[in-house]
């Protein structure tokens, strides 16, 4: 067997073995009670911000340090402990992604994604629709 053909099937193994480590990372979304039955599990969380309760982040105490109160999709609320400074515009967000697991009583993030609102409405993008094919 020739070098170059044993340096491909190793490639091809390589590449094997990284897939099937990925698809084990993959998962589905959570919920908090999910999050509940099994301690010390990674979760990836969907829900709302709760305007209504208090958010505390100080900076010059712990500036990778941010709580919140979250509703999941469920309707189930919890306290959230992330792990990182609090995202610029966060109380205009729709929908936040959380990854983390359970502490107590507490949901800690390691990791948030937040979908913001659109900056345009739908009139305003029927408006540059329309605008735009009467100039082409």
């Amino acid at each position: 067997m020739k070098k170059t053909h044993i340096i491909a099937i190793a490639v091809i193994a390589l590449g094997m073995v990284a897939l099937i480590m990925a698809a084990g990372d993959m998962s589905t979304y959570s919920n908090f009670q999910k999050a509940i039955e099994e301690p010390g599990g990674k979760h990836q969380i969907v829900g709302y911000l709760s305007k209504d309760k208090p958010m505390e982040y100080d900076p010059e105490v712990d500036a990778n340090l941010f709580s919140f109160f979250m509703k999941d999709k469920k309707g189930m609320e919890k306290k959230v402990v992330y792990i990182g400074t609090k995202p610029q515009d966060f109380e205009r967000s729709e929908e936040l992604v959380l990854t983390g697991g359970m502490q107590g009583d507490e949901f800690v993030a390691t990791d948030m994604l937040m979908k913001c609102p659109s900056k345009y409405t739908d009139q305003e993008i029927q408006l540059k629709e329309k605008i735009y094919t009467e100039n082409k």
